[in-house]
């Protein structure tokens, strides 16, 4: 992977990570490094599973696909910050 690459997957995976966690009700007490993570994971799953159901390349912008990203970094978020508030109620 290129260096342009690199950068590219890092700005998209924080802006998709943003989004998801603007979905999400509540305070997610989670970092923005982990948000940016979550993003970038979700990003690569939902490009895969557009690729996966034919929607991938599309005339226009990708809707589906975008809310498909979204949709996961918001389940990502959520998943993230639920398990953090759980390990500290523990304690």
């Amino acid at each position: 992977m290129t260096p342009e690459g690199i950068i590219s997957a890092i700005i998209i995976g924080a802006i998709i990570g943003i989004l998801g966690r603007l979905v999400v009700r509540g305070r997610q007490r989670i970092s923005i490094l982990l948000t940016i993570v979550v993003g970038i994971v979700a990003a690569l799953v939902g490009t895969w599973l557009a690729t996966l159901i034919g929607v991938r390349d599309t005339g226009g912008v990708d809707w589906i696909e975008l809310f498909l990203q979204i949709g996961l970094a918001a389940i990502g978020v959520a998943a993230v910050a639920g398990s953090g508030r759980r390990r500290r109620s523990i304690l």
